[in-house]
């Protein structure tokens, strides 16, 4: 009763060996700790998975001075054997050589299977090999010395050591090493046995030496070894990398002629083989013997390899076939939900994927006040993250900005480091405000991308927001993001074409004015701008006042056009002459950039307007257009009153928590609001 209890409470903390905690601890729980009481705690720890605790325990109990001349090779060797089924080469090593360094409790055949058996699943190749020599080799002088003169505790390694060896190799693809072995168990006179050649042939099979894969199989038959279902699953695989998807099925169909019980593994290999080459048909045969079996993982996880080997393969309508067909067999998880979202939007079929994502979402809606047969598909961060990939992807940004809401509500956060370049383009698509929420959001958790702090600078600089570029660079200082000066003139050229020489000279004086130019990141800003100025005087196209000729160029040619074209030839002339001018170096305007949304003249047209002029928003407020504009959300007024005043402080822009909290009373209203659908419909 008390070991349990000393077990129970050693699992609700980790302590470790020098922690005063575990001393007293071990102490109050008023245990003798000899080879019986200790191998029970560490048959607790174990079952929890607690290796941690077990180690620190063995270490306590052998340190304190009672126990130290009371070691116990067992009690080490269940130690070595909780520490490789939690797959912890390193500490299991580290107990290994105490070990080897005292005579009571050196290792034995069971300690060196159990290092052997952790250190093949970590594929470590070299102590491998370390181990067997000290298999073979006598102890130091100074452990010899504990023990009596003929004591001898020399080992040869067995056929378990060596199918580690081979199961090392499998994970670092070391296929020289396959006939190290088969050349050292020859001279030792042990018989390879089925999972000898197995391992053999997958490490062929990992390291693309296909012919070899062949040559193994052909040996093993000729030994009279018995191939088991692991052996077919190699074979498949091998078949299916080389193209031969006939001789994969031969090898099944020879597989069940042997009369040898298949693996579930070996139907799904084929399956996905068969439909990875369009073959999806023949691979609902392969799903039907599968059912048979006794089954590792559910059936769910069949089918979405299915269709993420035909979409690997290229056959996009066969994965909607598997995953309509899929119905008939198990309700598809949010794994599958998942892999469909991804087909999906990188197939250009927006409809389906937002029809998907609306119906998961209604089957956890549903599943909230009553048991439905779909209560397990809840959206996850992937959804989200694919649905927003989608809605990228097919340039629809209303529900883009729909479905990242949803997953703010619904807690789930955007991984910054595979989809900040979603975030990036929703900007450049009007949608600022969801980086800056993003922003926000990251810096309570980690440190942010530079991507997304460096297009919120460029947004900032193009609006004569200086302020707000300011308040950027003390960010990156306070995240230590740092950005050298030909860094910043990269960036600085690639968005050129969002600025003018005045509004870039104005960020200058307001950096100057500010005092903080002489650190780091506003240092190396402000000396990038610099250079540009220095190289803007040398081009013969600019102009003495400081603005660029082609600028000028495009807003004559827009008036004049405006007053001189009166058929579309003309207007398409002039188009022309302006995309011409645009070949200057130092505009750089690409015709072929999908990172901006509005692409040609137009666009530079619009962005060196801008610049010169009010807000278009203060504009839109003067002119009476005479129709209805979108539904604005809660966080557009937000923003839109806070851009009324003149200068807009970004001290007193809404946290990402308070934007959230405007989401959720948002959705409460739509929940009341009969023309809330029409709002996500396209």
């Amino acid at each position: 009763m008390r070991i349990q209890l000393l077990v129970s409470r050693l699992n609700e903390d980790s302590l470790s060996f020098r922690d005063w905690r575990l001393t007293r601890l071990m102490k109050k729980a008023d245990l003798i700790y000899n080879e019986d009481n200790l191998l029970r705690i560490l048959d607790g720890l174990e079952a929890r998975g607690n290796w941690r605790q077990a180690l620190a325990v063995t270490e306590w109990v052998y340190n304190e001075n009672s126990y130290r001349h009371r070691r116990s090779r067992f009690v080490y060797t269940k130690l070595l054997s909780i520490l490789g089924k939690s797959l912890r080469a390193t500490e299991a090593l580290r107990v290994f050589t105490i070990m080897r360094g005292d005579a009571q409790i050196y290792p034995d055949m069971p300690a060196y299977h159990s290092i052997a058996v952790t250190l093949g699943r970590a594929g470590l190749v070299k102590e491998l090999i370390k181990i067997i020599e000290y298999m073979r080799k006598k102890p130091s002088k100074r452990v010899m010395k504990m023990r009596r003169k003929d004591w001898d505790p020399s080992l040869e390694p067995d056929v378990l050591v060596y199918n580690s060896v081979l199961n090392a190799c499998v994970l670092s693809q070391q296929w020289k090493g396959v006939f190290w072995v088969f050349q050292q168990m020859r001279i030792s006179g042990l018989p390879p046995t089925g999972a000898t050649f197995g391992l053999a042939m997958e490490v062929m099979l990992k390291a693309k030496k296909y012919d070899f894969v062949q040559k193994f199989y052909e040996k093993m038959q000729k030994n009279g070894v018995p191939p088991r279902a692991i052996t077919y699953k190699v074979l498949v695989r091998a078949f299916w990398e080389q193209g031969k998807i006939n001789e994969a099925v031969e090898a099944v169909n020879d597989m069940e002629q042997r009369g040898v019980v298949g693996a579930a593994s070996v139907y799904y290999e084929l399956a996905c083989c068969l439909c990875n080459n369009g073959r999806w048909r023949d691979a609902m045969l392969q799903v039907g013997k599968l059912k048979q079996l006794p089954l590792t993982k559910p059936l769910e996880y069949t089918f979405t390899g299915m269709i993420l080997a035909s979409f690997d393969g290229g056959y996009i309508y066969e994965c909607i076939s598997i995953f309509e067909s899929m119905k008939e067999y198990c309700t598809p998880n949010i794994g599958t939900v998942n892999v469909m979202l991804k087909v999906y939007g990188r197939c250009d079929m927006f409809g389906k994927a937002k029809d998907l994502f609306e119906t998961t979402k209604g089957c956890f809606s549903n599943s909230q006040t009553y048991v439905h047969e779909h209560s397990s598909l809840e959206a996850d961060a992937y959804t989200y993250s694919s649905m927003l990939e989608a809605s990228a992807s097919a340039q629809q940004w209303e529900y883009f900005e729909y479905v990242y809401r949803e997953m703010a509500l619904s807690h789930h956060h955007l991984d910054q480091r595979k989809y900040s370049w979603l975030l990036i383009k929703a900007c450049r698509a009007g949608k600022s405000y969801l980086l800056e929420h993003a922003l926000d959001s990251v810096l309570e958790r980690e440190i942010p991308d530079v991507r997304l702090i460096v297009e919120l600078i460029c947004q900032s600089i193009a609006q004569s927001d200086y302020g707000r570029v300011l308040q950027l660079l003390n960010v990156m200082t306070e995240a230590s993001i740092k950005i050298n000066e030909g860094e910043w003139a990269n960036i600085l050229k690639k968005n050129v074409h969002q600025f003018s020489v005045d509004a870039l000279q104005d960020l200058t004086d307001y950096l100057h004015t500010s005092g903080t130019t002489n650190a780091d990141p506003v240092h190396s800003l402000v000396r990038a701008l610099q250079s540009q100025f220095e190289t803007a005087s040398m081009d013969t196209y600019l102009l003495v006042d400081g603005t660029n000729t082609q600028q000028c160029a495009l807003s004559s040619l827009q008036n004049e056009g405006k007053n001189s074209c009166s058929d579309l030839t003309e207007q398409d002339q002039l188009i022309g002459t302006c995309k011409n001018l645009c070949t200057n170096k130092f505009l750089d305007v690409p015709d072929s950039d999908k990172d901006i949304p509005q692409l040609g003249v137009a666009a530079v047209m619009n962005r060196a307007i801008s610049l010169s002029r009010p807000r278009l928003e203060n504009i839109h407020g003067q002119c009476d257009l005479g129709h209805q504009g979108t539904p604005v959300s809660a966080v557009d007024e937000v923003l839109d009153s806070m851009s009324s005043y003149g200068d807009s402080s970004y001290g007193e822009m809404p946290s990402a928590s308070e934007i959230l909290e405007l989401w959720e009373q948002e959705r409460i209203n739509d929940m009341f609001d009969p023309k809330a659908e029409s709002r996500t419909t396209l």
